[in-house]
Protein backbone atom coordinates (compact mmCIF):
# COMPACT_ATOMS: atom_id res chain seq x y z
CA UNK A 1 0.00 0.00 0.00
CA UNK A 2 1.43 3.38 -1.00
CA UNK A 3 1.49 6.42 1.26
CA UNK A 4 -1.34 7.99 -0.69
CA UNK A 5 -3.60 4.99 0.06
CA UNK A 6 -3.36 4.85 3.85
CA UNK A 7 -5.98 7.62 4.26
CA UNK A 8 -8.16 6.30 1.44
CA UNK A 9 -11.16 5.13 3.47
CA UNK A 10 -11.08 7.88 6.10
CA UNK A 11 -13.41 10.87 5.88
CA UNK A 12 -11.23 12.90 8.27
CA UNK A 13 -8.50 14.92 6.58
CA UNK A 14 -4.91 13.62 6.89
CA UNK A 15 -3.88 16.93 8.49
CA UNK A 16 -6.19 16.32 11.48
CA UNK A 17 -5.04 12.71 11.82
CA UNK A 18 -1.37 13.79 11.82
CA UNK A 19 -2.11 16.49 14.39
CA UNK A 20 -3.90 14.09 16.75
CA UNK A 21 -1.15 11.46 16.52
CA UNK A 22 1.58 14.05 17.05
CA UNK A 23 -0.13 15.52 20.12
CA UNK A 24 -0.65 12.13 21.74
CA UNK A 25 2.76 10.62 21.05
CA UNK A 26 4.93 13.72 21.36
CA UNK A 27 3.42 15.24 24.52
CA UNK A 28 2.54 13.59 27.87
CA UNK A 29 -1.20 13.81 27.22
CA UNK A 30 -3.97 11.30 27.77
CA UNK A 31 -6.42 10.36 25.05
CA UNK A 32 -9.07 12.56 26.62
CA UNK A 33 -6.63 15.46 26.87
CA UNK A 34 -6.11 15.26 23.11
CA UNK A 35 -9.88 15.07 22.58
CA UNK A 36 -10.39 18.25 24.63
CA UNK A 37 -7.59 20.17 22.91
CA UNK A 38 -8.92 19.27 19.47
CA UNK A 39 -12.45 20.24 20.54
CA UNK A 40 -11.14 23.72 21.41
CA UNK A 41 -10.03 23.95 17.77
CA UNK A 42 -13.46 22.96 16.49
CA UNK A 43 -12.57 19.32 15.79
CA UNK A 44 -15.23 17.02 17.26
CA UNK A 45 -13.85 13.50 17.79
CA UNK A 46 -13.84 11.03 20.67
CA UNK A 47 -10.83 9.78 22.60
CA UNK A 48 -11.40 6.30 21.13
CA UNK A 49 -10.88 7.81 17.68
CA UNK A 50 -7.54 9.18 18.84
CA UNK A 51 -6.66 5.69 20.16
CA UNK A 52 -7.55 4.11 16.81
CA UNK A 53 -5.56 6.70 14.86
CA UNK A 54 -2.32 6.31 16.79
CA UNK A 55 -2.62 2.52 16.64
CA UNK A 56 -3.32 2.62 12.90
CA UNK A 57 -1.03 5.42 11.72
CA UNK A 58 1.56 6.00 14.45
CA UNK A 59 3.83 3.14 13.42
CA UNK A 60 3.55 4.16 9.75
CA UNK A 61 4.55 7.75 10.52
CA UNK A 62 7.41 6.61 12.75
CA UNK A 63 8.69 4.18 10.12
CA UNK A 64 8.85 6.92 7.49
CA UNK A 65 10.68 9.25 9.88
CA UNK A 66 13.13 6.49 10.79
CA UNK A 67 13.73 5.57 7.15
CA UNK A 68 14.40 9.18 6.16
CA UNK A 69 16.75 9.76 9.09
CA UNK A 70 18.70 6.55 8.49
CA UNK A 71 19.19 7.50 4.84
CA UNK A 72 20.20 11.05 5.74
CA UNK A 73 22.67 9.85 8.39
CA UNK A 74 24.13 6.99 6.36
CA UNK A 75 27.26 9.01 5.63
CA UNK A 76 27.74 9.81 9.32
CA UNK A 77 28.55 6.88 11.57
CA UNK A 78 27.21 6.95 15.12
CA UNK A 79 30.65 6.83 16.73
CA UNK A 80 29.47 6.46 20.33
CA UNK A 81 26.51 4.48 21.62
CA UNK A 82 25.05 4.60 25.12
CA UNK A 83 23.09 1.53 26.25
CA UNK A 84 20.82 1.13 29.25
CA UNK A 85 17.66 -0.67 30.32
CA UNK A 86 14.69 0.57 32.36
CA UNK A 87 12.13 -1.35 34.38
CA UNK A 88 8.58 -1.28 33.03
CA UNK A 89 5.69 -3.06 34.72
CA UNK A 90 3.08 -4.79 32.56
CA UNK A 91 0.08 -6.06 34.55
CA UNK A 92 2.23 -6.01 37.68
CA UNK A 93 5.03 -8.07 36.10
CA UNK A 94 8.49 -6.54 35.64
CA UNK A 95 9.82 -6.23 32.09
CA UNK A 96 12.89 -4.51 30.66
CA UNK A 97 13.03 -1.85 27.98
CA UNK A 98 16.51 -1.80 26.45
CA UNK A 99 17.41 1.50 24.81
CA UNK A 100 20.37 2.70 22.74
CA UNK A 101 21.11 6.37 22.07
CA UNK A 102 23.97 8.03 20.22
CA UNK A 103 26.37 10.68 21.50
CA UNK A 104 23.77 13.41 20.83
CA UNK A 105 20.97 11.66 22.68
CA UNK A 106 19.09 10.48 19.57
CA UNK A 107 17.24 7.25 20.21
CA UNK A 108 18.62 4.51 17.98
CA UNK A 109 16.79 1.40 19.17
CA UNK A 110 14.24 0.17 21.73
CA UNK A 111 13.72 -3.48 22.63
CA UNK A 112 11.45 -5.12 25.22
CA UNK A 113 12.26 -8.39 27.02
CA UNK A 114 11.12 -10.27 30.10
CA UNK A 115 14.70 -10.82 31.28
CA UNK A 116 17.96 -8.91 31.17
CA UNK A 117 20.36 -11.79 30.70
CA UNK A 118 22.97 -12.44 28.02
CA UNK A 119 20.41 -13.74 25.52
CA UNK A 120 18.28 -10.57 25.80
CA UNK A 121 21.32 -8.29 25.54
CA UNK A 122 22.56 -10.20 22.50
CA UNK A 123 19.20 -9.88 20.73
CA UNK A 124 19.13 -6.16 21.47
CA UNK A 125 22.67 -5.54 20.23
CA UNK A 126 22.20 -7.56 17.06
CA UNK A 127 19.04 -5.64 16.23
CA UNK A 128 20.76 -2.28 16.77
CA UNK A 129 23.88 -3.25 14.80
CA UNK A 130 21.83 -4.60 11.90
CA UNK A 131 19.92 -1.35 11.51
CA UNK A 132 22.61 1.22 12.28
CA UNK A 133 25.87 -0.54 11.47
CA UNK A 134 29.04 -0.74 13.55
CA UNK A 135 30.09 1.83 16.12
CA UNK A 136 33.46 2.74 17.61
CA UNK A 137 32.53 2.95 21.32
CA UNK A 138 29.72 1.32 23.33
CA UNK A 139 29.10 2.82 26.78
CA UNK A 140 27.20 0.66 29.28
CA UNK A 141 26.67 0.29 33.00
CA UNK A 142 28.20 -2.58 34.98
CA UNK A 143 25.52 -5.13 34.08
CA UNK A 144 27.35 -8.38 33.28
CA UNK A 145 24.95 -9.21 30.44
CA UNK A 146 26.45 -6.44 28.32
CA UNK A 147 29.95 -7.81 28.72
CA UNK A 148 28.88 -11.35 27.87
CA UNK A 149 26.93 -10.23 24.80
CA UNK A 150 29.73 -7.97 23.52
CA UNK A 151 32.24 -10.77 24.04
CA UNK A 152 30.07 -13.09 21.95
CA UNK A 153 29.97 -10.46 19.20
CA UNK A 154 33.72 -9.89 19.37
CA UNK A 155 33.25 -6.25 20.38
CA UNK A 156 34.28 -6.37 24.03
CA UNK A 157 37.17 -4.01 23.26
CA UNK A 158 34.70 -1.27 22.34
CA UNK A 159 33.03 -1.28 25.74
CA UNK A 160 33.43 1.61 28.18
CA UNK A 161 32.12 1.60 31.75
CA UNK A 162 32.20 4.59 34.07
CA UNK A 163 30.29 6.21 36.88
CA UNK A 164 28.95 9.18 34.90
CA UNK A 165 29.73 8.12 31.34
CA UNK A 166 26.18 6.89 30.75
CA UNK A 167 24.32 10.04 31.81
CA UNK A 168 23.36 10.63 28.18
CA UNK A 169 21.09 7.61 28.02
CA UNK A 170 19.88 8.04 31.61
CA UNK A 171 18.57 11.50 30.72
CA UNK A 172 16.99 10.20 27.52
CA UNK A 173 14.69 7.96 29.59
CA UNK A 174 12.81 10.97 30.97
CA UNK A 175 10.51 11.74 27.97
CA UNK A 176 9.46 8.10 27.81
CA UNK A 177 8.80 7.97 31.55
CA UNK A 178 6.54 11.02 31.28
CA UNK A 179 4.57 9.33 28.51
CA UNK A 180 4.34 6.12 30.52
CA UNK A 181 2.73 7.94 33.45
CA UNK A 182 0.24 9.69 31.16
CA UNK A 183 -0.74 6.34 29.62
CA UNK A 184 -1.22 4.72 33.05
CA UNK A 185 1.35 2.05 32.15
CA UNK A 186 1.06 -0.74 29.57
CA UNK A 187 -0.90 -3.97 29.45
CA UNK A 188 0.98 -6.01 26.84
CA UNK A 189 4.60 -6.41 25.72
CA UNK A 190 3.53 -5.87 22.14
CA UNK A 191 1.94 -2.51 23.00
CA UNK A 192 5.04 -1.41 24.90
CA UNK A 193 7.37 -2.39 22.04
CA UNK A 194 5.19 -0.63 19.48
CA UNK A 195 4.84 2.58 21.45
CA UNK A 196 8.49 2.73 22.55
CA UNK A 197 9.73 2.46 18.96
CA UNK A 198 7.17 4.98 17.76
CA UNK A 199 7.88 7.44 20.56
CA UNK A 200 11.63 7.25 19.96
CA UNK A 201 11.33 8.10 16.26
CA UNK A 202 8.90 10.98 16.79
CA UNK A 203 10.95 12.33 19.71
CA UNK A 204 14.04 12.31 17.49
CA UNK A 205 12.17 14.22 14.81
CA UNK A 206 11.13 17.08 17.10
CA UNK A 207 14.10 17.11 19.47
CA UNK A 208 15.95 20.35 18.70
CA UNK A 209 18.47 20.44 21.56
CA UNK A 210 17.02 23.73 22.70
CA UNK A 211 19.64 24.26 25.38
CA UNK A 212 22.45 24.06 22.79
CA UNK A 213 21.14 26.51 20.18
CA UNK A 214 20.02 30.11 20.03
CA UNK A 215 16.34 31.03 20.03
CA UNK A 216 16.42 31.88 16.34
CA UNK A 217 18.02 28.57 15.30
CA UNK A 218 15.64 26.65 17.55
CA UNK A 219 12.60 28.30 15.92
CA UNK A 220 13.95 27.54 12.45
CA UNK A 221 14.51 23.87 13.35
CA UNK A 222 11.05 23.61 14.93
CA UNK A 223 9.40 25.10 11.85
CA UNK A 224 11.31 22.72 9.58
CA UNK A 225 10.33 19.72 11.73
CA UNK A 226 6.65 20.69 11.66
CA UNK A 227 6.77 21.23 7.90
CA UNK A 228 8.31 17.77 7.40
CA UNK A 229 5.72 16.23 9.71
CA UNK A 230 2.86 17.67 7.64
CA UNK A 231 4.33 15.99 4.56
CA UNK A 232 4.57 12.51 6.12
CA UNK A 233 2.72 9.95 4.01
CA UNK A 234 1.50 12.74 1.69
CA UNK A 235 0.51 11.93 -1.85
Amino acid sequence: MSNADIFRYFKTSPEIIRLAVMMYVRYPLSLRNVEDLLDERGIDITHETVRFWWNRFGAVFAAEIRRNRVEAMRAFRHRRWHLDEVFVKINGEKHYLWRAVDHEGEVLESFVTKRRDKKAALQFLRKALKRHGATEVIVTDRLASYGAALKALGAIGKREVGRWLNNRVENSHQPFRRRERAMLRFRRMRSLQKFAAMHGSIHNHFNGDRHLTSRQIFKQNRTAALAEWRQICAA
